[in-house]
């Protein structure tokens, strides 16, 4: 009996590995491979230019409307009138005659009374409000509806891209220039209408379009293609009974203030903001051009100094047309196929009628009962 040799128990040697313990049976493992460079972090998604909800320009629409059928209500035709358009269907409400009113709409003097452009009350009065109230009336209902169409269309973007403050300020202050420039020219007539508004939206289109000329695309088509919609809306103001002058003071003024209130910091500014900083080094962009500011300054002094001088002007009432003796072919042309001058009427009270006398000597006499009763023709922004 001796001590048994250890090749002797080699058949009986039973190894259990169990998993997870020791290394692996598999000894021929290939090479460790060097671990990998972690990936470079990754810039957040984002958007250059917040995008806003619009809910002003609807409103503004909703309130024309709103204006528009107060209007309706306050003329009341059926009482007022002897001669209304679908009276038995809308009864308050009825159009007065297309010959009064071809818009369908209220008459003159209900449009006057509710805030309508009249260079007289504002001279001699002082009712500098009708500036301003003037843009939210229309002279009928496809007057309106064409304006509140035009307002979405426009607006809306405008308003998702800068936001309810800026467009409101452009829109606002727009109708005010386009109403300072008919009423130093258009002396005989009153005016209604958003059109000097909608103008300087486009206006501002424009020049927002030329000062962040840096970060749009295609930008040649854009501009062709906005000069092309403004120089058609602009065609349109020749044809007689439209306030061209509203058209192009909106226009110019919204043309200016685009400059100062649409303007944008220039996009490698913005890119630099939301990216890391070893990936632009030290240098940093400037938020803004010097063209911008350059811009952006003599838009400043040229409206301050116009709506200063427009204002004295007006209250001084000096007549544009004296001064100018070309500027009535910019809100009118005459052609064979209309007149741009409305003939001349004289009227004389003599109670209890009013006796009507045309250029044309013809003569009518109205019946007022006691009382006169004035005829206005409209001018329609």
């Amino acid at each position: 009996m001796g001590r048994a040799s250890p090749l002797d128990d080699e058949e009986d040697l039973q190894i259990t590995v169990h998993p997870g313990r020791g290394p692996p049976a598999d000894h021929h493992r290939s090479p460790t491979r060097p671990p990998r460079r972690p990936p470079p972090p990754t810039t957040p998604i984002y958007q250059p230019f917040k995008k806003h909800f619009p809910w002003l320009v609807p409103l503004f629409v909703v309130a024309n409307i709103v204006l528009f059928a107060i209007a309706m209500y306050i003329n009341d035709c059926p009482r007022n009138s002897h001669n209304c358009l679908a009276a038995d269907i809308l009864g308050r409400f009825a159009f007065q005659n297309l010959k009064e009113n071809p818009l369908l709409g209220p008459s003159g003097s209900t449009l006057q009374l509710m805030g309508a452009l009249e260079v007289k009350k504002v001279v001699e009065n002082h009712e500098v409000w009708r500036l301003i109230s003037c843009t939210w009336l229309h002279a009928g209902l496809f007057h309106v509806l064409a304006n509140m169409l035009s307002l979405v269309f426009v607006g809306i973007r405008l308003e998702q891209e800068f936001g309810f403050v800026r467009i409101g300020l452009l829109y606002v202050i727009s109708g005010i220039g386009g109403s300072l420039s008919s009423s130093l020219f258009i002396r005989t007539t009153i005016s209604v209408g958003a059109s000097g508004a909608l103008f300087g939206l486009l206006g501002g289109m424009l020049s927002e379009l030329l000062t962040n000329w840096t970060i749009y695309a295609n930008k040649f088509a854009a501009l062709l293609t906005l000069i092309l919609i403004i120089a058609i809306n602009l065609a349109v103001g020749i044809l007689p009974h439209v306030d061209n002058y509203a058209h192009i003071g909106g226009f110019i003024t919204g043309f200016l203030l685009g400059f100062v209130v649409l303007i944008r910091p220039q996009y490698a500014w913005v890119r630099q903001r939301h990216t890391p900083p070893r990936y632009h080094g030290n240098s940093s962009k400037p938020k803004y051009k010097m063209y911008q500011f350059v811009l952006l300054v003599l838009s400043l002094i040229i409206l301050t100094a116009s709506f200063t001088i427009g204002m004295v002007l007006l209250l001084r009432g000096v007549d544009g047309n004296q001064y100018c003796s070309w500027c009535h072919y910019m809100s009118c042309v005459p052609t064979s196929l209309w007149k741009c001058k409305p003939d001349e009427v004289y009227c004389e009270i003599c109670s209890p009628e009013v006796t009507t006398s045309c250029a044309s000597n013809s003569v009518m006499a109205i019946h007022v009962g006691g009382s006169p009763l004035r005829h206005l023709r409209a001018s329609i922004m």
